[in-house]
């Protein structure tokens, strides 16, 4: 990236402005899609890319009621269009952001021989991501389909924070010697967090979160009955509807355990990163980094 941060030419103000816009709203893209799924409307639109054959969800709010009062139930409620279509909004906004970057940065390729591979990434993977939220609706909630979209829009967040940390070429302690050596625990973190967040996916597109409904026993039991054999199989065929999930109750209980172990591994790692970044962080940024990603696991610990 150019190293004119305190005057930037007019390309390079439009790509920060188009960045950050972009992340700030595949952030709203993630908690709409956590919306989405939570109000159990994964297919309050069964077609793609419209809803019932509209691309207003007005149009096809009037079309289940309608169909509804002509024959009553015959679709969903009326009241799930909405948020599927508001997710799909923002994320085709998202999309057109993130081609906006990667054309700008294209274009600044031409005139400062900067580098482009993670805007054209970006745009591959928000591409991507678009066939992944049609696959969603036509596969019927397929578990490992929609566990995938979830990884791809916490991967398109991370890499415009990645991209925007260029931009602004932050944080200033990234080549501290500090930093170099807790590059290998960082490593090791991203990867717990990584796997965790898979795990929460596919309890999730599995319903199995309410599997174990206490804690830290589940069912009164510190072990219950559960079935690995049949909870991670990744494809269990095309023409099924998997709302609601397909698995018996010790499959959902595996797969609900082992996100509980997962979740005490990756607290563990984590942890153990942030201390030694307040340990051993002389830069005040590492410190407060440290300090920040421990608060977090805090949070995120006592959601759980």
């Amino acid at each position: 990236m150019s190293r004119t941060a305190a005057n930037p030419t007019r390309s390079e103000r439009w790509l920060r402005g188009l960045t950050l816009a972009a992340l700030g709203l595949a952030a709203v893209v993630i908690v709409l899609g956590a919306w989405t799924r939570l109000a159990d409307a994964g297919l309050g639109c069964p077609d793609w890319p419209g809803c019932y054959g509209h691309l207003d969800v007005r149009g096809a709010i009037e079309h289940v009621e309608q169909q509804n009062r002509e024959k009553p139930g015959t679709l969903r409620e009326a009241h799930k269009t909405v948020p599927e279509m508001v997710h799909r909004y923002v994320a085709a906004t998202l999309g057109l952001l993130i081609t906006l970057v990667a054309g700008v940065s294209v274009y600044r390729r031409r005139i400062a021989n900067e580098r482009v591979t993670l805007p054209l990434t970006l745009l591959g993977l928000v591409i991507f991501q678009g066939l992944l939220g049609m696959w969603t609706v036509t596969l019927g909630l397929h578990p490992t389909i929609v566990m995938l979209h979830l990884l791809g829009g916490f991967a398109t967040f991370t890499l415009l924070a990645w991209f925007a940390a260029r931009l602004y070429q932050w944080p200033r302690f990234i080549n501290d010697c500090d930093v170099r050596t807790l590059r290998r625990p960082a490593w090791l973190a991203l990867f717990a967090v990584i796997l965790q967040i898979a795990l929460g996916g596919w309890t999730s597109t599995n319903y199995a979160a309410l599997a174990c409904t206490d804690l830290p026993t589940c069912q009164g039991q510190w072990w219950p009955e559960t079935d690995f054999a049949t909870a991670f199989v990744p494809w269990h065929g095309l023409g099924i509807d998997y709302e609601g999930g397909i698995l018996d109750g010790p499959a959902r209980t595996a797969i609900h355990m082992s996100h509980r172990l997962g979740a005490v591994v990756a607290t563990g790692v984590v942890l153990a990163l942030a201390l030694a970044c307040l340990a051993r962080g002389r830069a005040p940024g590492l410190r407060a980094a440290g300090a920040g990603v421990a608060a977090l696991l805090a949070l995120q610990v006592a959601l759980g």
